[in-house]
């Protein structure tokens, strides 16, 4: 194989058989003595890469491996538990539909009613809806954050009863104030549990749907 050469004088540069390796001979152009080199076969090792570590082991190593997320199965209690709160509501719904006739329950019901199943709405919405990729919020700050999330979608019924009723009487009124109330509701949801935009949107929309229908048993309009 030819040999680089590299002129040491006029720095021009050169290929020479490899017979000539070793010798020593004038520059093409400079005429200055020029050593050939001689090419030296360098072995190459193909190191394997280190394998992931999950800790440092006190080697002072940041852990590489990805850390292991597992997902706790849902357990038949909460299953019963979630049928059976959703069966009681659609009953008290009907039943104080039967009890306040076309008046209504009082005020101060709804918005303990509000108040009382926008929790439940958040926890399980929450479950569902949560960026699986993320560690769960779970314990103590769940708990709060879940709660400083429920309040905000219980206001914003609280908002909605101080609208003038001649305001949202009709449905296309609604395509005005929808937007503003689901842009607040998901806001909410977006701040308190780090849910995406698209999942913080439809777990508000979850609570809503779930107080509508419950309205609507009750004899209510369900907005």
């Amino acid at each position: 194989m030819p040999i680089q050469v590299v002129c040491s004088g006029c720095k021009g540069r050169f290929t020479v058989s490899d017979q000539f390796a070793g010798r020593t001979g004038p520059c093409p152009k400079c005429k200055q003595p020029i050593k050939v080199p001689t090419p030296a076969a360098q072995a190459v090792t193909i190191h394997e890469p280190e394998a992931p570590v999950t800790t440092s082991g006190g080697t002072g190593r940041v852990p590489t491996a990805p850390l292991a997320s597992t997902e706790k199965p849902v357990s038949a209690l909460l299953f019963w538990l979630v049928g059976a709160g959703t069966v009681a509501c659609i009953v008290l719904a009907l039943l104080g539909r039967i009890a306040w006739g076309a008046g209504g329950p009082p005020v101060w019901l709804l918005a303990v009613g509000a108040v009382l199943l926008a929790w439940p709405c958040v926890a399980i919405g929450y479950r569902l809806m949560r960026d699986r990729e993320l560690e769960p919020w779970r314990g103590r700050a769940f708990a709060m954050r879940s709660v400083i999330c429920a309040f905000v979608y219980a206001g914003l019924w609280g908002v909605r009863a101080m609208v003038p009723v001649e305001m949202t009487t009709e449905m296309w009124q609604w395509l005005f104030f929808a937007p503003i109330f689901c842009g607040i509701g998901a806001l909410g949801s977006f701040a308190t549990l780090d849910l995406e935009w698209g999942a913080a949107v439809a777990h508000f929309s979850l609570y809503v749907l779930v107080t509508a229908f419950l309205r609507w048993l009750a004899g209510l309009p369900p907005v």
